[in-house]
């Protein structure tokens, strides 16, 4: 099992905001084990973002607590890119990306850009600077993310547009979650998303994991 890497102290708080479900295509995690894996790891709470559902961060919030905060979301795929919706209370239906961000915000969510320059992943993305006014949030560190290159540019983009930033496991399987995090002194996650004072810190996943992946992807197709 993979040992939390960040100290814990008083004033630093903790979030995965990126993690799959049995819920997503290619996941395997149960909600209430997601939840229980990052609080023993000494996570303040996550976000469960499933393939173009809410399933599992529905599932997950009934186990919520007063101290572990759980955050519904969604990885939705558009025609241009792939863009996470947080806080979000129901499903979102559309698929056009600007419809994507009108739902999510008219939901009160927070829209993120995630992996954008993952090319293994999302070779087809085409979301440039110019939708970037309508993205809350660059995910600066995805622990997915096999080159660090592609967290490096992300960081750039959101440096030079002056967009806060998060980070995310993108989880799939037990053992990676909590590999990539967003680091913030508030208490209230959304409100300092929004205000940039959050910060990312992360490790690599294994490539194996995206083998895992792509073998489970492939038997559940038949």
């Amino acid at each position: 099992m993979t040992k939390v890497y960040v100290s814990k102290t008083a004033e630093t708080l903790r979030y995965d905001l990126h993690i799959h479900s049995k819920y997503s295509f290619d996941g395997i995690l149960e909600p209430k084990e997601i939840i229980s894996i990052a609080a023993e790891r000494g996570l303040d709470g996550v976000a469960v973002t499933d393939h173009n559902t809410i399933k599992g961060g529905l599932e997950a919030k009934k186990y919520e607590t007063r101290d572990f905060t759980v955050i519904v979301g969604c990885e939705v795929r558009t025609q241009i890119g792939e863009v996470l919706g947080l806080f979000i209370t129901e499903e979102i239906e559309q698929r056009n990306f600007e419809a994507v961000v009108a739902e999510i915000r008219k939901q009160g969510g927070i829209t993120v850009l995630p992996h954008p320059f993952d090319r293994f992943r999302s070779p087809h993305s085409t979301i440039t600077s110019d939708y970037l006014h309508l993205i809350d949030a660059v995910e600066t560190f995805n622990a997915r993310c096999v080159l660090d290159r592609f967290n490096a540019k992300a960081s750039k983009l959101a440096l030079s547009h002056g967009k806060p930033v998060v980070g995310g496991s993108d989880a799939h399987y037990p053992y990676e979650i909590g590999l990539g995090q967003t680091i913030t002194k508030d208490g209230n996650v959304r409100k300092a998303i929004l205000e940039g004072s959050t910060s990312v810190v992360g490790i690599k996943s294994s490539l194996a994991s995206h083998i895992r992946t792509g073998f489970l992807k492939f038997r559940r197709m038949f």
